[in-house]
């Protein structure tokens, strides 16, 4: 019996002192450690162990990113003025279903400050979270299809750039659409 009971507390011991060794925040054992803690390197660091001593190569001078169109006309007030002048490269016979494409953008990406008639009453002027955007019918604005693509690729006062969000067609087809919002609002 009296076997039994120091052994039973050697044993409550040993369990004791297991558990009391235990963090539940950080594992006791890693068995490799590189695993769950990789090293970071910066993207153009210099290191030695690759054959080009960095990281990542730089693109070469002058390179387009894959699936980017260059636009004409520099992010100037310059560039702006003879941006009015560029008409649109989209086919004047598929000019329906441009429209249809245009118009589904634009109520995804533009019509929560323009409003879904161009007449700058989106939701978020209605809430008053956004001061300032003018109707497209406004006689000041004086808008074509060229400087709406403009505006849509380099942005304009606190309208971002939204080159990144559509693509060169898409970006014509919602230039195209505003131009009809902003003939309908004028008839």
């Amino acid at each position: 019996m009296k076997n039994t009971l120091i052994s039973a507390g050697i044993l409550l011991m040993l369990i004791f002192g297991m558990v009391s060794c235990q963090d539940n925040n950080q594992p006791n054992y890693q068995y490799m450690p590189n695993m769950y803690e990789s090293v970071g390197y910066e993207t153009y660091e210099q290191v030695t162990w690759l054959p080009e001593g960095t990281e990542a190569l730089t693109p070469v001078p002058n390179t387009i990113s894959r699936g980017m169109v260059p636009y004409g006309f520099e992010n100037t007030p310059e560039g702006k003025e003879l941006s009015r002048t560029a008409a649109s490269p989209l086919d004047s016979l598929q000019r329906e279903s441009n429209l249809a494409k245009g118009k589904e953008l634009y109520d995804i990406n533009c019509a929560i400050c323009h409003g879904a008639k161009g007449a700058g009453q989106g939701t978020l002027v209605k809430r008053e979270k956004i001061l300032g955007v003018p109707s497209y019918a406004d006689a000041a604005r004086n808008i074509t299809v060229g400087s709406t693509y403009y505006v849509i690729y380099y942005g304009l006062n606190s309208m971002g750039s939204y080159a990144n969000q559509l693509n060169h067609e898409e970006r014509w087809q919602v230039a195209e659409y505003v131009m009809k919002l902003k003939e309908d609002l004028t008839q």
